[in-house]
């Protein structure tokens, strides 16, 4: 079996697929990967057969102040940007990738709707993997209006209540308990754990009488922030625990100059190095940060700037797993009180660790992998085997 994993965005978009893929490799299976060219070294790094496929979105490369929060205007930014202005290029860059690499399924991150035109135009299966935890955030109604074009000029006929998103397989990486009620999975959708591969990482050694806050803003959003950086760790410092904080690539730790013995900035620590040990995690709400943090059972103090952020923290709230605070307005006391309450009240951490049963509970990838193979046999008449 062929599989073409695709993903449009930065490595929020491709990590959900890499257990997927990482498993079907192992299957024996030809893997490869396809997304904006400035992500590439990412995909190789995970040791994936790397294609580019614009157009190119990734980090600012400069600081940008802290925008007021506005989720409709995120769900214009994924009309407009996602559906309307990237889907159109993808899908025909996705479609001559198809042509020349002759993939036997494409599976795809749930926003990259130009694969899914490609794939379908291409007459083969296409699988979305889910990036957004609670659900509530890419909805039909918003994309569907753009997409209904796009299907248009690639000769697809209409899909008004966007079936493509959902027509064969879905798979998730997220517990269904997490997911937004109001917006339930599809009647296709698999739920999957995620297992290491391998060995995990040793955690990072800090005090074992004290405990460990974590503390990160992404790869995205982290340059985007205004001083938020420097208003938690305001309120942070003067909390009697170990402060471990990750600031992303782009942003030099010595900005913020000399911090007390307990604080720990760096510019990237793996996350499975760091959440073994936590008690709380401080973060802006992105669904592979809230489904880390919950897989290890810890709780969150959350401060949404934008996209799926605001989403997923109402979610947190909802099931006691942590609480959300104003990115814009939040003081450096609010920050230091809201954590040490959810540092001290127990009944967010077992709220937390509910979460962590209902994910350790799921199969892991490898259940996901045998439907896919399934999926494709029922395609091709045959049962898909290794090799290329």
């Amino acid at each position: 079996m062929r599989v073409l994993f695709s993903f449009v965005g930065g490595g929020g978009h491709f990590q959900p697929m890499v257990p997927l893929a990482r498993a079907a490799a192992a299957a024996g299976h030809a893997v490869a990967c396809t997304g904006a060219a400035a992500l590439l070294p990412l995909v190789e790094r995970e040791g994936f057969t790397a294609f580019a496929s614009g157009p190119s979105r990734v980090a600012a490369a400069e600081r940008r102040p802290l925008l007021p929060l506005d989720r409709e205007r995120e769900e214009r930014d994924v009309r407009e940007g996602f559906a309307r202005r990237t889907a159109p290029e993808r899908a025909d860059a996705v479609l001559e990738l198809i042509g020349r690499w002759r993939p036997d399924v494409v599976v795809c991150d749930e926003m990259d709707f130009g694969a899914m035109v490609a794939a379908e135009r291409a007459g083969i299966p296409h699988v979305p993997v889910l990036v957004i935890a609670s659900g509530s955030f890419l909805r039909p109604d918003v994309v569907a209006e753009p997409l209904e074009g796009l299907r248009a000029a690639h000769g697809l006929p209409a899909d008004p209540t966007m079936t493509m998103l959902s027509r064969d397989l879905v798979l998730s990486p997220f517990p269904p308990s997490f997911r937004d009620p109001a917006f339930p999975l599809p009647p296709t959708a698999f739920s999957f754990r995620a297992a290491v591969d391998g060995p995990p990482p040793a955690p990072i050694a800090v005090p074992e009488d004290v405990p460990t806050v974590y503390f990160t803003l992404g790869t995205i959003f982290n340059m985007e922030s205004g001083d938020l950086f420097t208003r938690v760790l305001d309120g942070l410092r003067e909390l009697p625990a170990h402060v471990v904080v990750t600031v992303g690539g782009q942003i030099d730790p010595a900005e913020f100059g000399p911090q007390p013995p307990h604080v720990r900035i760096e510019s990237y620590l793996p996350q499975d190095t760091v959440l073994p040990r936590c008690s709380v995690v401080v973060s802006h709400g992105g669904s592979g940060t809230v489904l880390g943090s919950l897989a290890h059972g810890v709780p969150s103090v959350l401060i949404p700037m934008g996209a799926d952020q605001p989403h997923n923290a109402d979610r947190c709230a909802a099931l006691g797993v942590g609480v959300s605070l104003h990115a814009e307005h939040a003081t450096s006391a609010e920050i230091r009180d809201a954590v040490a309450t959810v540092l001290t009240d127990p009944a967010y951490r077992r709220a937390a660790r509910r979460v962590r049963d209902d994910i350790a509970a799921l199969p892991d990838q490898t259940a996901a992998l045998a439907l896919l193979e399934d999926l494709v046999a029922s395609r091709t008449g045959r049962r898909p085997t290794s090799g290329p």
